[in-house]
């Protein structure tokens, strides 16, 4: 089905920048799916995300053979998907437990990160991502290797977290560290802007790019519930200049500037996830933008 060439140990970009820790990163993905209420935590990436992901692909008027899900190990996207569009997945995983939707398309598993996919050029019909992109350090490295995979005239499809995504949180935080410890550290990931994504996959060698951003806001009992959440996502912080741990008079004043600040008339607090939504093809002589309904 699939033809592997790279292994793990080859790169992608010789001269990439380490922001983030990629095995804490593994490490804390394994433990969120490891977790008996791993379920609950991804309302917004199955409810959310997967669902318009999966009404995009819907109005694709075409049949994709072979489909490789970069959604890190759970693929709720096929619930979402027709075998009348998508006949076959392979999905990508970083646990050995890896917890994926049966469904009625035949899905397989290949041990695969993102920074270096072990396929063949022209492989695919179909690469999907799902909130895992945001975590990639060579960003541009990444997005060639997927149009590289791409079969000519194959289609790339992916959503991630990006723009002012947790301004809620990020300024909370900044102020309650500046007030107890007289400076404030890094705690909530830096994130990919709508205009450096759509230069970055031009730059891969995509064409008839759309980009799009949807601002999903959740409201939480408080601030350590928005904190459990992100952890049981699986998207706590892994910058490798993040600090170790946050310290109790900080969380407090955290939690009471950021109900002071943002809080609902209700109590609640909202948290702002700007999500970035994309789509390239993979250059063809007979393209023609007529895909779309």
């Amino acid at each position: 089905i699939i033809n592997i060439s790279r292994t793990k140990g080859s790169t992608s970009s010789s001269c990439s920048m380490n922001v983030f820790d990629r095995q804490m990163k593994r490490n804390q993905k394994i433990w969120s799916q490891n977790q008996k209420n791993f379920q609950q935590y991804n309302y917004l990436r199955q409810e959310e995300v997967c669902a318009s992901a999966g009404d995009s692909i819907s109005c694709v008027c075409r049949t994709f053979p072979l489909t490789l899900d970069l959604s890190g190990s759970t693929s709720f996207i096929t619930e979402h998907l027709s075998k009348d569009v998508v006949q076959r997945v392979v999905l990508t995983n970083v646990s050995p437990h890896t917890k994926y939707t049966h469904s009625e398309i035949p899905t397989m598993c290949v041990s695969a990160d993102e920074e270096f996919l072990p396929f063949k050029e022209n492989s695919f019909d179909l690469v999907l991502s799902s909130m895992t992109m945001h975590w990639i350090n060579d960003l541009p490295g990444a997005l060639r290797q997927v149009c590289s995979v791409l079969k000519p005239d194959g289609v790339f499809l992916g959503a991630m977290v990006g723009g002012d995504s947790l301004f809620e949180l990020r300024c909370s935080l900044q102020l309650s560290e500046c007030e107890r410890e007289g400076g404030f550290s890094p705690h909530v990931s830096p994130f990919t802007s709508v205009n450096d994504v759509g230069n970055l996959m031009s730059s891969a060698g995509f064409n008839l790019l759309t980009v799009d951003v949807d601002d999903v806001r959740v409201n939480y009992p408080g601030f350590m519930e928005l904190m459990m959440d992100l952890q049981g996502m699986g998207e706590s912080n892994c910058a490798l200049n993040r600090r170790s741990m946050l310290h109790r008079d900080s969380m407090l004043a955290t939690a009471a500037i950021y109900k002071e600040l943002y809080g609902n008339d209700d109590g609640s607090i909202p948290a702002t996830f700007n999500i970035l939504f994309m789509i390239g093809w993979k250059p063809h002589a007979s393209q023609v933008n007529t895909y779309y309904l």
